[in-house]
């Protein structure tokens, strides 16, 4: 799919992957403007639950950058992150069997850390892979804003589409008169 075609697609639910990378506690306090990744993270996987789609969550190397922030950890308790060595989620022989698992499903939605390397490399694998990829721009972050904007104008060039948590959950919600946008409002007001 041309870039263009890929931004002209609308994120369907039923279609989606959260896509959640490193939010590990060694490493989000190295991070510029990590309380706005972490923020926009849990939007994100707080509307996955009300919307029923499915998160996956990573941590790079555990052992020596530690687990999953707790917040993410608690918005998520029913997903086992997993571990990785490999850069790109893809990788990662258990990632993509998770992903594979999950059946038809050719959209992600992605943030996380770093947007030059793991991020970056996780959807330039997607790409290669056919998937859509929409990559929330405000949920993504890296040690210097520098390697952030190269990141995101890599994977943009790449075929990436460059959007916002809340475009994202907007998108995916598509109406103000359901019961999920009730679900969410009082995480989006805030």
């Amino acid at each position: 799919m041309s870039a263009a075609a890929a931004a002209g697609t609308m994120l369907d639910p039923g279609r989606a992957v959260v896509v959640v990378i490193d939010l590990q506690q060694r490493l989000l306090p190295a991070i510029v403007e990590s309380d706005r990744i972490l923020r926009n993270s849990l939007l994100l996987i707080r509307l996955a639950d009300v919307l029923g789609i499915p998160v996956v969550l990573t941590t790079q190397y555990r052992q020596g950058l530690g687990d999953v922030v707790p917040e993410i950890a608690r918005a998520a308790p029913a997903t086992v992150p997993l571990d990785k060595v490999a850069f790109g989620c893809f990788g990662s022989v258990e990632f993509g069997a998770r992903i594979a698992e999950l059946g038809v499903r050719d959209q992600l939605v992605v943030g996380g850390i770093e947007s030059h390397i793991c991020v970056a490399q996780t959807v330039l694998g997607a790409l290669g892979k056919g998937f859509t990829v929409h990559v929330a721009a405000d949920a993504v972050g890296s040690r210097t804003a520098l390697n952030r904007e190269v990141g995101l104008q890599r994977m943009e060039a790449a075929g990436a589409v460059i959007s916002s948590a809340e475009m994202a959950i907007y998108e995916l919600l598509g109406r103000s008169d359901v019961a999920a946008f009730k679900a969410m409002l009082p995480h989006l007001r805030g």
